[in-house]
């Protein structure tokens, strides 16, 4: 994403609510079909149009999930680079989407992405989609409500304006305004932090929790915030979108699975995601899709279901 385009971003969520409509900025449960192809916007994925269903992979899928022949996938959509909108406000891409493209190749079945806040995602996985895909850290909670299959690994960066003009520091945050997105981990962090500040008696720390990603940048960039808290990859794209506005603070924080959200009860579809994944990881076409986006830093070689060792 151009930062022309991150700025549209920004221009849309300031203005949404007084201007436009939410479709204007890609909207809520907005499905979009996804072959794998690009358009004439600049932002282009990795093509996956070459990938050939895999028949005895794909007949472990049961009837509920293949008899649309979609195979439908929730995500946030402003977490570039893992998922995020073209120039266009409305394309769907990122590495996430690639592989979500790759998975429908995989299993004979159209790739549909609808967009939804990110909260949302994992209490309607397996009733509005098929499957959460929008880069969901893998935590013994969110496992009490969902299988995963394990794709990824990413830390958390702490996100500054240039020169860190605040003065932050990560090791006592107290009295700083942090922004997060809702529903992350990175939010339950900063809540913590916050409840130990109060605990300590020592100035308040504010948690500035949006529904978008962007929003998170957006309230640094915008100075409402002081520092905004994300999963590296994430982090390291905005920073690298804003003409040298933002800088990271600090190393990166942990190193934790990431996975792909299946119905609890659905264990058909958990191993049949299962055995796609490593299809993809095994053939090369999982590196590929991270290389294009420049992030196989975060790449595991093995797709695991409800992984006991998460970091």
């Amino acid at each position: 994403m151009s930062f022309k385009a991150f700025k549209t971003a920004l221009a849309c969520t300031l203005s949404a609510a007084m201007l436009l409509g939410a479709a204007a900025c890609g909207t809520k449960d907005e499905a979009t079909s996804g072959s794998g192809s690009s358009s004439s916007s600049s932002t282009t994925g990795y093509d996956v149009s070459g990938i050939k269903k895999d028949a005895s992979i794909a007949a472990m899928l049961p009837d509920s999930v293949t008899k649309d022949g979609k195979l439908t996938v929730g995500m946030e959509l402003t977490y570039a680079p893992a998922e995020f909108l073209k120039e266009d406000g409305k394309t769907p891409v990122g590495y996430d989407v690639d592989l979500s493209n790759a998975l429908g190749k995989v299993f004979g079945l159209d790739t549909q992405i609808v967009s939804a806040s990110f909260d949302s995602i994992v209490p309607s996985v397996g009733s509005k989609y098929d499957l959460g895909i929008t880069s969901l850290t893998i935590t013994k909670e969110r496992m009490d409500a969902v299988n995963f299959v394990s794709y990824y690994k990413a830390g958390a960066t702490w996100v500054v304006k240039k020169g860190n003009p605040q003065k932050v520091d990560t090791s006592d945050l107290c009295g700083k305004k942090i922004a997060v997105q809702t529903g992350t981990v990175e939010e339950e962090d900063a809540n913590k932090a916050a409840k130990q500040c109060k605990t300590d008696g020592k100035k308040p720390l504010e948690v500035l929790s949006s529904k978008l990603q962007t929003d998170a940048a957006t309230n640094v960039v915008t100075g409402k915030a002081d520092v905004f808290y994300a999963d590296s990859p994430v982090a390291g794209y905005a920073i690298s979108q804003t003409d040298g506005q933002l800088q990271a603070l600090g190393k990166d924080e942990g190193s934790v699975k990431q996975g792909i959200a299946i119905a609890k009860n659905d264990d058909q579809t958990t191993k049949a995601v299962q055995k796609a994944v490593q299809k993809l990881m095994d053939d090369g076409t999982y590196m590929k899709i991270l290389k294009h986006w420049g992030v196989q830093s975060g790449a595991l070689d093995k797709a695991e279901i409800n992984p006991t060792d998460l970091s």
